[in-house]
């Protein structure tokens, strides 16, 4: 399966990050009506694309959409905004980035900031460099000019461009988890009347809480859901396989096991992947997966629920990298797997 790298940039690169996924939402719907399906979007935001409408059984596939991001707090007499974090950052991996704020007026480049090296102490170039010291210059005159383009409140993301590299490996912002969201569209899209109903979600705010996967589940009532993240790719210098496991690029899906993953959900993945001839690892949670399977397990009196997750180097950076053959065989398994769920409906725990 090849990727369609015109439909994944534009799903990249739409700024999006959590409470503010409009944009990477209108994305992924235009794209789902293009194929067909039958679209929703609820309260908060997330777009659901439903193949099989009315059939039985439910299966939810939960990809999320937000990406952690930049909020502005303060716009100083020298123009220069002031920010906190949406997610999770490294404050290093913003130093001397650029970003794109999200003004009510349109959008506005700028960079981030820090007093240069060469004006450093010995004792402050030993520092690292902490959020509360970096601001956002967007080459403003002065604060009545800056304000004229962004006001407190606005959000910015990177600005990063699609990284084709080699062996068709990309990288990019926002992998986490614009990839979970295509990859569950292209399994809607595969699998179409095939099977049971299939829901492709792009979900909001997984970064801060999981609250779309909280209220797709609640309201859709799944028979089973299936979170489709990103995990730590391992064959990267200082990550120690005895603490994380193996999961290089290029080594399949990681299927986790352990708190809130049903058993019975992961052994049926692990015999799909197994019957279809599909690379698998396998990943440990053993207090939370940090995924949306986290809330969608929890809805009414429990969801059958999973974490199928890709290898991705760098998360949470600038630069996340990914392997389209991990790609192309999450969406083998998932198609095989909604396939195969009508016969082994209802799951239970072994």
């Amino acid at each position: 399966m090849s990727l369609d790298l015109d439909f994944l940039d534009r799903l990249l690169a739409a700024p999006g990050p959590s409470s503010f996924e409009s944009r990477p939402a209108h994305v992924f719907r235009a794209q789902a009506e293009s194929h067909g399906l039958e679209t929703q979007q609820d309260a908060y935001g997330s777009v659901f694309a439903i193949a099989g409408a009315g059939r039985t059984p439910r299966l939810l596939l939960s990809g999320h959409i937000d990406e952690i991001g930049l909020l502005i707090q303060h716009v100083d007499d020298q123009g220069m905004a002031w920010f906190d974090t949406v997610g999770g950052w490294d404050s290093q991996q913003l130093v001397g980035q650029r970003v794109r704020i999200v003004g009510r007026d349109g959008d506005v480049i700028g960079v981030i900031g820090k007093k240069p090296i060469h004006l450093q102490s010995p004792e402050d170039r030993r520092k690292i460099s902490k959020i509360e010291d970096l601001f956002i210059d967007i080459g403003a005159k002065d604060k009545a000019d800056a304000l004229e383009a962004m006001a407190p409140g606005d959000v910015a993301v990177i600005e990063q461009p699609l990284l084709h590299l080699r062996n068709g490996r990309i990288a990019s912002k926002a992998i986490d988890d614009r990839i979970g969201a295509y990859i569950a569209l292209e399994v809607a899209r595969q699998v179409g009347d095939e099977a049971g109903e299939v829901i492709a979600s792009a979900t909001v705010q997984e970064e801060i809480g999981g609250v779309g996967a909280s209220s797709a589940a609640y309201g859709l009532e799944p028979d089973v859901a299936i979170a489709i993240d990103v995990t730590h790719a391992t064959d990267v210098p200082g990550i120690a396989a005895r603490k994380e496991g193996e999961h290089p690029l290029g080594s399949g899906p990681e299927l986790s096991i352990g708190s809130y993953v049903h058993r019975g959900v992961f052994e049926a993945l692990r015999g799909t992947a197994e019957a279809e001839g599909i690379p698998y690892t396998v990943g440990t949670s053993p207090r939370r997966t940090a995924t949306d399977a986290d809330h969608l397990a929890r809805a009414r009196a429990g969801t059958r629920s999973a974490v199928v997750s890709i290898p991705n180097r760098y998360m949470h950076s600038p630069s996340e990298m990914v392997d389209p053959e991990d790609v192309a065989n999450v969406v083998a398994l998932l198609v095989a797997f909604a396939r195969r769920l009508p016969s082994l409906h209802p799951i239970t725990q072994p």
